[in-house]
């Protein structure tokens, strides 16, 4: 058992110098622009001290990611970490299932998959700011800091690392977004940009010319041949993001039946809840199962700031959001581990499906406007791509506040920590550093990865 420690830094005197962290490891996280405030208030030592280069631990077990986003902070304690009292509804029906109390009330079908997840209780977010914690998990750095105007998306970094493995058979684009992002492509180029789809059961019609094949044909070589300075970098970098994104298109349009790859049917609707979320995951279901180039898939679900109603049994409430991501969810699960991947292995085994919000939401009794604030306690999800299942990682005390036990770690899971569980299952190196920033300074693909400071969480696998 891996006992909490104090999170204050001490030694000699001197809060921050004296066991181990220079000057030099200071100067560069305060140039990520993380103010003296959070060092006070949620560092643990163990992030600070980090001073030899890391040997990287590539995983390797998954082929594709499918993140979900639960925009605007989920209650992780009436979810991922129950915790119980007066204020919990009997009909959330509590249950011990394996290593997990669960609200079977509330997510009867993932009830149903638990054998399938992965479950971290000690997650930690930076901060309790909707946009700038959105931002933050999905580039795994501070949005504020020196680099985080040009940190491209988790999904553009894996795009452009599984760029050199692509075939001509690999049409679809490397990151494909369902309802947004909350990032893009960062100073990478805009072919590892998301491709922003809109989930519909007739599919994408721009993949259909009005006028026809023969006519589109007819006018893009017309096109190129009066413009073909496009095909060049001599018109710098928008010209040539513009070129990549028009052969892109073109190719999309030339493929035969790729519709089908965003298309499904009205039985598939209904029984994935009949929601725009399900219809999402049935898209990001389609796009893993035709592996035609298509290695991270993003479905953002919003509505999850239950400052008030929380309980509701009508509109906005942890009841009808929760019922759209049980019904998804437990459709998409089933689906993967039951459908034959390319390499002959279940969906589910070579696809890692993530499930994280931005941050948690308050502890215990609801506030007086029946519901719940921000906070930075969460939890993250995990299943499928070599992740161990009907696994709980860390215990936190009876509200869910302080951790009780970090499990294999020896502190909080930063978002910066799930950046790097998702980049080892996919195997990319996590600790790289780019020398092709526009800054000049070297990008990390992980900040302080390569020190050994954030890393992946092992214990998943």
């Amino acid at each position: 058992m891996k006992k909490k420690e104090c999170n204050c830094p001490q030694g000699n005197g001197s809060p921050f110098w004296g066991d181990g962290l220079s000057r030099r490891h200071f100067v560069k996280i305060a140039g990520t622009g993380v103010v003296m405030s959070f060092f006070a208030e949620v560092f643990s030592p163990s992030l600070l001290f980090g001073t030899t280069t890391s040997n990287a631990t590539l995983h390797n077990t998954a082929k594709s990611c499918i993140l979900v986003f639960l925009s605007g902070g989920p209650s992780n304690t009436d979810m991922w970490d129950l915790k119980e009292g007066a204020w919990t509804p009997a009909d959330f029906a509590p249950a011990t299932i394996g290593q997990f109390r669960w609200p079977q009330g509330l997510l009867p079908k993932m009830a149903d998959q638990l054998n399938r997840i992965s479950i971290i209780r000690t997650g930690m977010a930076w901060a309790a700011v909707h946009p700038l914690a959105q931002k933050w998990a999905q580039i795994a750095r501070n949005p504020s800091g020196a680099t985080g105007n040009i940190a491209p998306h988790l999904g553009s970094v894996v795009s452009m690392e599984t760029q050199k493995a692509r075939t001509v058979r690999d049409v679809l684009p490397g990151f494909i977004a369902l309802n947004g992002t909350m990032a893009g492509s960062g100073y990478f180029p805009a072919e590892h940009a998301p491709f922003n789809v809109t989930a519909s059961q007739t599919g994408l019609t721009a993949l259909t010319h009005p006028d026809g094949a023969q006519r589109l044909t007819d006018r893009w070589n017309l096109i190129k041949s009066i413009d073909s300075a496009r095909a060049t970098a001599e018109l710098g970098k928008d010209a040539s993001d513009m070129a990549n994104f028009y052969d892109a298109a073109k190719v999309l349009i030339d493929t035969p039946n790729i519709n089908q790859v965003f298309s499904f049917t009205a039985d598939e609707h209904t029984r994935y809840g009949a929601t725009n979320f399900g219809d999402s995951l049935l898209v990001a279901r389609n796009v893993v199962a035709s592996d035609r180039g298509a290695r991270f898939i993003q479905v953002t679900f919003s509505g999850w700031d239950h400052h008030s109603n929380i309980y509701g049994k009508t509109g906005n409430s942890l009841y009808s959001q929760g019922k759209q991501l049980d019904d998804g969810m437990g459709a998409l699960l089933t689906d993967l581990a039951t459908t034959p991947g390319s390499s002959g292995k279940m969906l589910l085994d070579e696809t890692l499906v993530v499930i994280i919000g931005e941050f948690g939401r308050t502890l215990g009794p609801i506030t007086a406007n029946g519901g719940r604030d921000h906070y930075l306690r969460m939890s993250a999800v995990f299943a499928g791509g070599g992740i161990r299942g009907g696994h709980a990682m860390g215990v936190t005390d009876d509200l869910g506040n302080q951790a009780t036990d970090y499990g294999s770690f020896d502190r909080d899971v930063r978002p910066e920590d799930i950046a790097a569980t998702i980049y080892s299952a996919l195997g990319i190196d996590y600790t790289t550093v780019r020398p092709d920033d526009p800054l000049g300074r070297g990008f990390e693909y992980v900040p302080f990865a390569k020190d050994g400071v954030y890393k992946p969480v092992d214990e998943l696998f």
